[in-house]
Order: structure tokens, then C-alpha cells, then sequence
């Protein structure tokens, strides 16, 4: 599939403003000059980049329609932080945390904050660097094919606790995750289809104040 109709596809799944379009542009063109550059994403993923990366993280948003402050774990490329970001461009108290290890990705997520005027904040650190408290007032947490689920919901259960609601796309393997986790009384999870891809499902979860209050009584 040519670039050009993927992008007509995505755009029909996942439908955004004129001027939200635009800024998505600027992300992929600019993505197409610097893959070349540092290793973002794979020629073969590029070739459709606007349903399996830009549409894929567009869809995020609407789960969390409240959220302006979002914190985006491991975010490579930019997925689904920026495009989040570029979202939320304009809006009053919008942010979004990008963090990301690789300086040569977070010199990407620089640029493409600049050209795009996204409501992005690139930290160039680990994520276990970060003191959560720091980025505090955090509406909801994301991150896309960072890390085992154990793992992942560990990252995000700082903000969480504090009343974040976690969105993580997960793939294929979502039960199966779910099941080798046994995720704690304390965390409320919640499974839905991807738009774009049925076949793979997005985890939503949220910590349930009411479990620790009745662990206190």
C-alpha cells in the first residue's frame, strides 16, 4: 500500500482537524528524513506509518477525553507520546512527558516539537531517573511496546496511585499477559479493540481507591 493511501485509511478510522493534520504531516515528514539517521522506525513499518504508528496512538486520546497531562514511557519515535502531543497542541494546560534514554530519538522529539508546536516536554533520562512527584499534576500514563506487562504497570504505578489512569496498547497477547500477571486487588483493568486493528487490544487501568480504603477499615 502506497503512503498515500494508508494515510487516507488511517484518517477514515481515526478522523482529525485540518490543522491536527498538518502537524501530523510535519511528524512524518520529518520522520522520513532522520530514520536514516538514527534507528526510529523500520523501512517496511514506514511504508505504513499512518495506520500502524499515527492512527495507532490517535486513537488513544478519545479513552481518556479529560486527560490534558499525559506521561509517555520509553518514547522512541514518538509513539504514542508525540502524536498525542500534537493532539493536544493549542490547549490550554496540555502536556505531555516524553521520556526516552536515546539522546539521537530525543534530539528527534525536539525537532519535531519545534516544527509542530506540540504540547511536549522531551526528558532525556531512564525512566527510573525520573521522581514522578516532578511531573505532577498526571492525568493519564502511556506507553507503547516498552516492556513486559509486570514491568510496565511497576514504571507506571506512581502516577496511577495518584490518580492517573494507565492506557496501554498491548497487541495480540493481551489475555495471555493478563493472565501470567495476576494484576493486584488495587488495580481496576479493563481490556478494549484497537480501531485499528482488532485483532489487538489496548489495556486501560486504573487504581481502585476503594480496595485500600477497605484494607485500612
Amino acid at each position: 500500500m502506497r503512503q498515500g493511501s494508508d494515510r487516507s485509511a488511517a484518517l477514515r478510522l481515526v478522523p482529525v482537524s485540518r490543522e491536527t493534520e498538518q502537524r501530523l504531516e510535519t511528524f512524518v515528514d520529518l520522520l522520513a528524513k532522520w530514520r536514516s539517521v538514527t534507528n526510529l522506525i523500520s523501512p517496511a513499518s514506514f511504508d505504513h506509518v499512518w495506520s500502524r504508528h499515527i492512527a495507532d496512538s490517535v486513537q488513544l486520546l478519545p479513552l481518556a477525553p479529560d486527560a490534558k497531562r499525559w506521561v509517555d514511557l520509553g518514547s522512541g519515535a514518538g509513539f504514542p507520546g508525540m502524536v498525542l502531543a500534537i493532539q493536544l497542541a493549542g490547549k490550554t494546560g496540555a502536556l505531555v512527558h516524553l521520556i526516552e534514554s536515546d539522546q539521537r530519538k530525543c534530539a528527534f522529539l525536539r525537532e519535531v516539537a519545534r516544527a509542530t508546536g506540540a504540547a511536549a516536554k522531551i526528558h532525556p533520562t531512564r525512566i527510573e531517573s525520573i521522581a514522578p512527584e516532578s511531573l505532577m499534576p498526571v492525568d493519564a500514563v502511556t506507553a507503547r511496546a516498552l516492556a513486559p506487562l509486570p514491568i510496565l504497570i511497576g514504571y507506571a504505578k506512581p502516577w496511577m496511585e495518584r490518580g492517573a489512569v494507565g492506557i496501554f496498547p498491548r497487541g495480540r497477547t493481551v489475555e495471555a499477559q493478563m493472565a501470567a500477571f495476576a494484576p493486584p486487588e488495587a488495580l481496576l483493568c479493563q481490556t478494549i479493540n484497537s480501531r485499528i486493528d482488532p485483532s489487538t487490544a489496548i489495556l486501560i487501568v486504573r487504581h481502585d481507591e476503594s480496595a485500600q480504603h477497605s484494607k485500612r477499615s
